[in-house]
């Protein structure tokens, strides 16, 4: 039964999920909760990307692996469009998880685009 469960799942999905719940976390782990524009981009993000992943999980779709690879870009360079880059701590979380989670996003599109039968 637990093979039926995981038939068709991608390992990028539960990354992408881990990554997510990574993010949400990270304000209080790291130490930035009270800072409001870094905390509250991690915080809205990771819940996005949580629910992608979890929707990814349920039934596969290619847009959302899009989906994720922007937010991994909105990621990266959001310290420095939400002017949050002066916080270290902030801006490296950011940047460190948006490339992991483009990475992870990119691997899932091309996985897709080499093996689409293998998401159905």
């Amino acid at each position: 039964m637990a093979n039926g469960l995981m038939e068709g799942k991608k390992a990028q999905d539960w990354l992408n999920l881990v990554l997510a719940v990574a993010l949400f976390v990270s304000p209080w782990v790291i130490g930035f909760a009270i800072e409001t524009m870094p905390a509250w981009n991690a915080w809205i993000v990771g819940l996005v990307l949580g629910g992608l992943a979890i929707a990814a999980l349920s039934a596969f779709a290619e847009w959302e692996e899009w989906a994720n690879l922007v937010l991994g870009v909105w990621l990266i360079v959001s310290p420095w469009l939400l002017q949050f880059a002066a916080n270290m701590n902030a801006m490296w979380t950011h940047v460190v998880l948006g490339a992991l989670v483009a990475a992870v996003s990119a691997w899932a599109l091309w996985d897709y685009r080499q093996n689409p039968h293998a998401h159905v």
